[in-house]
């Protein structure tokens, strides 16, 4: 009876290790990633504290920087969620970039043709249009992945490029989109009633960041508490299980990457209906990439979407502080990020190997004692 008792503890132990590890894992990785950043930053001849110091009040300091770090961190939200979706289902939606370029194109189109209807509909169409665009441009991806079997790394990756020349030719002349005579391509403005509202007078703060904090949400009750969410979660652990079951796993898979696909294309409207109120060559800038990040940093948790993409806005929007406080170029936030997130997963690979040595030793001595 006690070597049960003592088996059983040595047995949910390691769970509960694990439960706390895997809830710690972020901000272990955002602690180290600070620690090593530190030590780059002292050996560039500035001070890490007063660096970092800067570095949160140009995030957080006053209305106007906690507006620029919500509107920084917008894309990211909506971006990150459909990165997130597809990690839970255990795929790989690197195309965020591409289909932000995909949205924005088709929330330009819509914005630009003067509808007879209020203006919270011609925004809302706005934005639908952003996630047809979206998720026809995770299709193919999709298709191939879910009944051919490609890599969908490959394809979302590949489709990026397409996505950016494609937005690129279209606001360069004579096509339709392109403004006449620009110095630099862009579209025409969108239309006043297409636009959305600004919520803090003097900044550009706009509703993208509710939108965006209101759909993860969303997808967390989704993934939590619906069939399809618990067919994306089974599909992601264990595929061959869910086959077993008689789930249409190629269907589910299809479903889950265009579902990503459209987040991906309304995270592009929001820059243009909010922010930058046309469609520039090249405008996204690599913020498919960051919200990427945000969901390898959250571990693919729609919910914790929310804090990681705050976070990585807040790094953006107060790098430019600390560049004026101590000359550490804006950069360093970029690197800060890139830490946190090869940190998180280094965390989660010593921590399996922690979990599976543990395991692998309980195993043996149960043996040993003939259980």
């Amino acid at each position: 009876m006690i070597k049960a008792t003592a088996l059983r503890e040595k047995l949910v132990l390691p769970a509960i290790g694990e439960l706390l590890l895997s809830s710690f894992r972020p901000l272990l990785g955002i602690l180290l990633a600070f620690i090593v950043s530190a030590g780059m930053i002292a050996l560039a001849g500035a001070n890490p504290i007063q660096a970092y110091r800067a570095l949160i009040e140009g995030a957080i300091g006053s209305p106007q920087s906690i507006a620029n770090t919500m509107v920084r961190a917008s894309p990211l939200l909506l971006g990150g969620l459909g990165a997130a979706v597809g990690v839970k289902a255990g795929l790989w939606n690197v195309g965020i970039e591409g289909q932000m370029y995909a949205g924005a194109v088709g929330a330009t189109a819509v914005a630009l043709i003067p509808l007879p209807v209020p203006s919270w509909l011609h925004v809302t169409l706005s934005m639908l249009a952003a996630a047809v665009f979206g998720a026809a441009w995770g299709l193919i991806p999709a298709y191939l992945r879910a009944y051919r079997g490609v890599n969908e790394v490959v394809t979302t990756l590949m489709l990026n490029y397409v996505g950016i020349y494609f937005a690129s030719w279209l606001v360069h002349e004579p096509q339709p989109l392109a403004e006449p005579d620009a110095f630099y391509p862009m579209s025409r403005i969108i239309l006043p009633s297409a636009r959305l509202p600004i919520l803090l007078k003097g900044s550009s703060l706009h509703p993208g960041p509710i939108i965006g904090i209101a759909l993860c949400v969303v997808a967390y009750l989704i993934l939590r508490y619906t069939p399809f969410g618990f067919r994306t979660r089974l599909i992601g652990s264990n595929p061959e299980v869910a086959r077993y079951t008689g789930m249409n796993v190629n269907r589910q898979i299809l479903f889950v990457l265009i579902l990503a696909a459209a987040m991906g294309g309304v995270a592009g409207s929001g820059e243009i209906l909010g922010l930058k109120l046309r469609l520039y060559d090249f405008f996204v800038g690599g913020v498919g990439y960051e919200a990427l990040a945000v969901a390898l940093l959250v571990m693919g948790n729609p919910l914790l979407v929310i804090p990681g993409a705050l976070f990585f806005g807040g790094l953006k929007s107060g790098a430019a502080s600390m560049q004026i406080t101590t000359g550490i170029e804006a950069p360093m936030a970029l690197v800060i990020q890139a830490l946190c997130v090869l940190f998180v997963i280094g965390v989660g690979f010593a921590e399996r190997r922690w979990i599976d040595r543990r395991k692998q030793k309980v195993t043996e001595e149960a043996k040993a004692n003939g259980y």
